[in-house]
């Protein structure tokens, strides 16, 4: 009995003693504030060793869009350009960047052509359902809400940044959403990678109070200064009036880059270059056998 309580009261000190030196280590330990660049070394070192081994570390992907609102007396003007593309490579000249999202409110996607196509379908859907729970059209700033919450909840990996726009009971409104979910509540905003020549044009033009059609004209300078500035963007204008009770969806509004007509004629007469020789060497080819198999497309 002596022993164990000896061993017991033992291990109890040396409990104790542990205890005081993870009680003195947390106390002693200086708090840092500011912003913490302990893994900028490490990660470095993991750059260059990955470097090494032939492997390619995975780069932001670079999207190209100009899209831009405004708001004007009686309503909301959205527009979009029509360019989509794969890298360097113009996949469409066409597409629509300008989305449906109730009755009242459309929204225009830059970034991942997927994930804005997704982003607003869902929310669509989501907006369709509360406007049959609550008996009315659904507002601007619930679709907001439902947008940057969803997009926050992801973190930023979906590349879908947004400009939001309609009429409701308490009038017009317009948002630009960000992919990490940040939202902001603007008279104009641009966004995409033609946003800033857009912006420009809203900077020097814009009024309080205009009149749609000079709405209009407004939005489609904006959207032709990104497509004349910018290499993401391209093709036609799209635009979208939203006023109470009506949506003018105008798709093309405009063609800003008109493809022009030759002036000149680049056919030359024979032997307008000389020959130097001329060699023809025949090909005797016999078809044996020709067989005609269909593709499976299934």
């Amino acid at each position: 009995r002596i022993g164990t309580s000896a061993a017991a009261a033992s291990g109890k000190r040396a409990t104790a003693s542990t205890e005081r030196k993870m009680a003195s280590l947390s106390v002693c330990q200086p708090q840092c504030g500011g912003f913490s660049f302990e893994y900028s070394k490490r990660n470095a070192l993991l750059e260059a060793e990955i470097t090494k081994l032939g492997c390619n570390i995975p780069a932001a992907r670079k999207t190209g869009t100009t899209i831009c609102g405004v708001v004007f007396k009686d309503g909301v003007v959205l527009g979009a350009d029509t360019r989509a593309t794969e890298g360097m490579i113009v996949a469409d000249k066409n597409c629509s960047k300008i989305h449906y999202i109730s009755p009242n409110i459309y929204c225009c996607g830059a970034g991942t052509a997927a994930d804005t196509e997704m982003t607003t379908q869902l929310i669509s859907s989501n907006l369709e359902l509360h406007s049959l729970s609550t008996g009315r059209l659904p507002r601007i700033a619930t679709a907001n809400r439902m947008l940057k919450q969803m997009l926050f909840r992801y973190q930023g990996y979906i590349g879908a940044a947004l400009v939001l726009g309609g009429v409701d009971s308490t009038g017009p409104h317009l948002y630009s959403i960000y992919p990490h979910g940040s939202t902001d509540k603007l008279p104009y905003v641009t966004m995409g990678s033609g946003s800033l020549a857009a912006m420009a044009v809203f900077e020097d033009r814009f009024k309080q109070d205009m009149e749609e059609e000079e709405a209009k004209q407004l939005v489609r300078d904006a959207i032709a200064a990104g497509i004349f500035n910018d290499l993401g963007s391209g093709s036609n204008i799209d635009l979208c009036v939203i006023t109470e009770g009506k949506v003018d969806y105008l798709r093309p509004h405009d063609e800003a880059n008109k493809k022009g007509v030759r002036s000149g004629s680049y056919k030359y007469k024979r032997g307008t270059t000389g020959v130097l020789s001329k060699t023809v060497i025949p090909f005797n080819l016999e078809v044996v056998e020709e067989t005609i198999q269909t593709m499976d497309t299934s």
